[in-house]
């Protein structure tokens, strides 16, 4: 079975959902509130272990209630949470997500997951060079990013690298992943001065541009492709890049070519955004296969 190790935050997501997002300053009556487990590490953690494979989870919670709830969602999604660690005295990660006009708005605030340090990597250093693709994101410390994509290219471990929360990225980090997803904004900031167009054909078959329902962008090495999405009735949009980008992760390490991959990919994360909760409507396996 392959193995898929994640490196990135875990938190607890607090949801209202509204007809109309406040502007500043001002305030209107929400529809409903509601916790549920999130974080994009985690996310993609989840989204990959019901896509079928192996998948290990190595971040850290807080030594609270939300910790608690955050390792028993992984242990129910069949995530191994072995190097997933309770941090005394710090509070878990949280996502303050308001839903409302068809899309969402979240502030993030860390909390334990800035604790997921290159020391604490260090510890779990074992389940990446045994793994067959890496996943990491940017809701931990920048520099664990950078050490972590190292260790990768020192073991010959594909690296994906989906660089949300946009902030820029070394060029040794570009160099070191071995696929990158960012969305249109978040390319215009790994990518300043350079047209989409231009980005792309620098990093042919390695760089991935998400344009929501439009779909996903690459050069393939001789043209510049664009792979549609799926359309579907949007209930709720968050967690759709993360499950993107653990289909993503868990079809290339099957082998599968780069245009199939990001069909999988699709076809996944747009089967996601029709159930409430960023992991609410994860799909299972059979679910994306049954309507690819």
């Amino acid at each position: 079975m392959v193995k898929i190790a994640v490196i990135g935050s875990s938190s607890m997501d607090l949801v209202v959902t509204s007809d109309k997002r406040p502007g500043a300053g001002e305030t209107v009556l929400g529809t409903s509130f509601k916790t549920v487990p999130g974080g994009k590490g985690a996310n993609q953690a989840v989204a990959a272990a019901r896509l079928g494979v192996d998948v290990s989870m190595i971040g850290c919670v807080g030594s609270d209630h939300y910790g608690s709830a955050i390792l028993e969602n992984f242990k129910q999604n069949g995530v191994d949470v072995t190097n997933v660690e309770p941090v005394t005295d710090t509070e878990s990660g949280t996502a303050h997500i308001i839903l409302a006009e068809g899309d969402n708005s979240i502030v993030v605030v860390k909390g334990a997951n800035d604790h997921v340090t290159p020391e604490y990597v260090e510890k779990s250093l074992e389940i990446i060079e045994r793994a067959d693709m890496v996943l990491i994101q940017q809701e931990i410390p920048e520099e664990t990013v950078e050490y972590v994509s190292e260790r990768c290219k020192e073991y010959g471990v594909p690296l994906l690298l989906n660089p949300a929360p946009s902030r820029p990225i070394s060029q040794k980090v570009i160099e070191n992943a071995a696929y990158i997803t960012p969305n249109e904004h978040e390319a215009s900031v790994l990518f300043d001065g350079l047209s989409i167009t231009a980005a792309l054909k620098q990093h042919p078959n390695k760089v991935f541009i998400t344009e929501g329902k439009l779909g996903v962008r690459y050069f393939d090495g001789k043209k510049e492709v664009l792979v549609p999405s799926y359309e579907v009735d949007a209930v709720d949009t968050t967690g759709a890049g993360d499950t993107f980008n653990a289909a993503l992760s868990v079809a290339l390490a099957e082998g599968n070519n780069i245009t199939d991959s990001l069909r999988f990919a699709n076809r996944a994360a747009s089967l996601s955004v029709t159930k409430f909760g960023a992991q609410g409507g994860m799909p299972f396996r059979k679910e994306v296969e049954e309507t690819l």
